[in-house]
């Protein structure tokens, strides 16, 4: 076999010397070498030209319409300051600095060139298409990132709230812990500079996770005290509240594995940096390339200066809970929450079924209590009158 153990420009050179040699047909020796004929005639040319036989580089000798050195240094000084930020996405930032910025494919061979892309990105660049609620704080996601060690040894706990519709992200603090009192901190300055949502989903973590057994958390009670229902994703699906999640895969992906904090301040300086960024500078794929800073609105609901008592209606029971949790009804007690411990809840007679009570709180149902079974069931929260 006339290719083993020779160069590419080796075999060349042999066929063209073959064919003039008259050895063999030139047909022959192009079907023997596994050539076309306009082939084995390009060799035969360069060589009697005296030229190399090795490949040549098929780039035209001109590129009037490559992008100048300024625009593509502007390319990569962006895309260095936000290494995981796309091609689209840096077109459109570009445009809005009254940059000039190429095709977003012009954008994408420049990061190839200057090796600003890699394999795992390109996999993870195909934009996922999600639900989205109609309007700005008809819900909220909120979620605790997992946390990490910081250079003083302690440990970062990052909670993040983001706008279902928007993405607009309200919160990316970092906290010490997943506590009550820390998160609340949070949301009450959240609530102050937003407003108030109808609805916040999270997961069924800490603080606002639950077990059937407690059945609510003193998070969620202060919610209802605001007006705001709180949903779960079901167990092990966190894809539920998947803008919260997104959201926190980007900070983690465009921020926190490019940094080392020094402490909880330098985090926070971090955080608000970037969430300023994400909400007025970045573009968003779900959003056709408009950030979300350009889709979001404050509530018209503000954060109340204090919490009135509710009134029930005149054919609701009203019963006062126990500080331990327990509902009395008919001398009977009935384990509800501790969460709702010395607060009023109401009861309501089902029409279709007697003996089945609706148990209220403020404008919510929180359970159902079966006093012909002495237990009380349903403890999933919705809106009285509303979602009933």
């Amino acid at each position: 076999m006339p290719w083993k153990g020779q160069t590419m420009e080796g075999r060349r050179e042999e066929f063209v010397q073959r064919v003039l040699a008259r050895e063999k047909s030139k047909s022959g020796l192009c079907r023997e070498y596994g050539i076309s004929r306009p082939t084995g005639d390009k060799w035969i040319k360069r060589f009697l030209r005296g030229e190399s036989m090795s490949d040549q580089s098929r780039a035209p000798f001109k590129t009037p319409n490559r992008t100048d050195s300024k625009t593509e240094s502007a390319i990569v000084e962006m895309r260095l300051k936000h290494p995981a930020v796309g091609a689209k996405k840096l077109k459109k930032m570009l445009e809005n600095q009254g940059l000039f910025a190429p095709a977003y494919s012009t954008i994408n061979a420049i990061l190839h060139r200057n090796g600003l892309i890699t394999k795992e990105a390109s996999v993870a660049a195909t934009p996922h298409v999600r639900f989205e609620k109609e309007r700005p704080n008809d819900m909220w996601q909120a979620d605790f990132k997992g946390h990490f060690a910081m250079k003083d040894g302690n440990r970062c706990h990052p909670l993040t709230i983001v706008d279902d519709h928007s993405r607009f992200c309200l919160c990316a603090d970092a906290k010490c812990c997943e506590r009550h009192d820390e998160t609340q901190e949070s949301f009450l300055r959240a609530f102050e500079q937003y407003g108030l949502p109808d609805t916040l989903l999270c997961d069924n973590g800490n603080p606002w996770g639950t077990v059937q057994s407690v059945g609510y958390t003193k998070f969620e009670a202060w919610l209802m005290d605001l007006g705001i229902l709180t949903k779960h994703c079901r167990v092990r699906h966190p894809q539920t509240i998947g803008k919260g999640e997104r959201f926190n895969g980007t900070l983690l992906q465009e921020r926190i594995r490019y940094r080392e904090y020094d402490g909880f301040s330098h985090a926070q300086e971090d955080f608000d940096e970037y969430r300023a960024f994400y909400n007025y500078e970045r573009p968003h794929h779900a959003l056709d390339l408009e950030t979300p800073s350009e889709r979001y609105r404050n509530s018209q609901r503000k954060l109340p200066q204090r919490v009135d008592e509710w009134k029930y209606a005149p054919d609701i029971l009203v019963r006062r809970v126990k500080h331990s949790g327990y509902l009395y009804f008919d001398g009977q007690g009935y384990f509800l929450s501790e969460a709702f411990g010395k607060k009023t809840v109401g009861l309501k007679e089902s029409e279709s079924n007697k003996g089945l009570f609706y148990i209220l709180y403020r404008q919510f149902c929180i359970a159902k209590l079966n006093v012909d079974e002495r237990i009380v069931v349903a403890r999933k929260a919705y809106r009285w009158g509303v979602d009933f």
